[in-house]
């Protein structure tokens, strides 16, 4: 069924009893074409673009729970292009391309609000790194401004201007925003599930199939699947997947990211405002609900726990008081922790591994939700043809050999930075 407005008002006046489900329960196939292994957004979008850019309508997305029990489902649902490097630059651009016209694509409201992304300055070194980043994005064809603190305090009016750390302006990207996480996965199964897709949930796989060298299939608690090719994307258990296939240790850690949401408020906040780079970490939105949505850094510690720790509960919760004083008189409804695969560049890869039929879609580090429509037509793109789709060509496993990191922050190639 196609939703429209006037399914809905069809469906309202008799009772909401003609609503076809959105995708299938199947009983997983003794084999298949491409085996995609991980229900979150960015599995689900590469089954969708395999069987809508590609034609590779005989796929199945394995996922040991339930669509969007992972990270897709505990994020902050920022989604922004404000990346400078070559390899992120473009991809993310890319991405966000793709989120503009998302809901038409999937006939799936994701609730994509391009609210702006607010990146606040509290020093003129801050302010010269940004202009840099900025100054790039809009030689690249994105959009990106300065607002001085008169047009900013008119933005967000909330803010503390001339606390602790007095603000100087931001640097703002407009057509940044948020989506709603889990509408993003259920339109992609949906869509991904009308072109035949099988989405098996609650299908772990505890093992793969090998043959001659080359990985043929994988072994589940619902029996064995075979499949020519097999994309993993697993973000913070890549490790332990890929070890399981016979790959070698790959430049990732998993650690615990937490985000926390407030009890729901009116109108408050109609924009994401962020700051980092010496002054703590901390980025905030309102969700639809009324909630704020925010969190930090990292636990900082490695980790494959969906809950976090005091110590960072505190610094998030420090940072909101430094520049949003009265989010202290507000509650909080809840708090999870999403696992994360940080990668030793804080750069992520999708390509081809040293394993025949066995491609890697991982080492997303903060960036994975906002990533989603661009990974999957990346890594579909990749699967499918066996090369690299333009976007990603960057991001490839190999650029660690090569010494040619995407060092978007500066810190340089450090393993166990994290």
């Amino acid at each position: 069924m196609r939703y429209n407005a006037l399914s809905v008002i069809k469906n309202g006046l008799r009772g909401n009893i003609d609503w076809t489900r959105a995708w299938r329960d199947p009983e997983p196939k003794p084999a298949y074409d491409v085996i995609v292994i991980g229900g979150g957004g960015h599995g689900l979008a590469t089954a969708y673009y395999l069987a809508k850019n590609h034609g590779v309508k005989n796929v199945a997305v394995i996922e040991k729970g339930w669509l969007g029990g992972g990270n897709a489902g505990r994020n902050t649902t920022i989604v922004r292009s404000n990346y400078m490097m070559p390899g992120n630059r473009e991809f993310y651009s890319f991405s966000l391309k793709l989120w503009e016209d998302l809901s038409h694509e999937l006939n799936y409201n994701v609730m994509f609000s391009q609210r702006a992304h607010i990146n606040l300055v509290f020093s003129p070194a801050q302010r010269d790194a940004l202009a840099r980043r900025y100054n790039t994005m809009l030689l690249d064809g994105d959009d990106g401004e300065w607002w001085d603190r008169d047009r900013l305090k008119k933005r967000v009016p909330h803010l503390n201007m001339d606390g602790r750390y007095p603000i100087e302006g931001a640097y703002v990207q407009p057509r940044a925003g948020t989506a709603r996480h889990d509408a993003v996965n259920w339109g992609y199964a949906r869509a991904a599930d009308a072109l035949g897709v099988d989405i098996l949930q609650n299908t772990e796989v505890t093992g793969f199939v090998r043959k001659a060298g080359r990985i043929v299939g994988v072994e589940t608690n619902r029996g064995e699947i075979r499949a020519e090719k097999i994309g993993m994307a697993v973000a913070g258990h890549t490790s332990t997947l890929a070890a399981k296939a016979g790959l070698g240790k790959l430049p990732i850690e998993s650690h615990v990211l937490q985000a926390y949401v407030s009890e729901p408020l009116k109108p408050f906040l109609d924009a994401v405002v962020v700051f980092g780079v010496g002054h703590g970490h901390f980025y905030i939105s309102q969700s639809d609900k009324g909630g704020l949505v925010f969190g930090g850094d990292l636990d900082m510690h490695n980790s494959y726990a969906q809950a976090g720790t005091l110590p960072r509960y505190t610094d998030v919760m420090g940072c909101a008081m430094n520049i949003l004083p009265a989010t202290g008189r507000i509650k909080l409804l809840r708090q999870w922790g999403g696992v994360m695969d940080m990668s030793m560049d804080g750069s992520p890869f999708i390509d081809r591994t040293e394993i025949p039929g066995l491609y890697l879609n991982a080492g997303w580090c903060y960036g994975g939700f906002k990533a989603t429509p661009a990974s999957g037509w990346c890594f579909a793109h990749t699967i499918a043809r066996d090369e690299p789709h333009e976007a990603n060509a960057r991001l490839t496993l190999s650029r660690y050999r090569e010494g040619r990191q995407i060092d978007e922050t500066g810190g340089g190639p450090v393993p166990n930075h994290h």
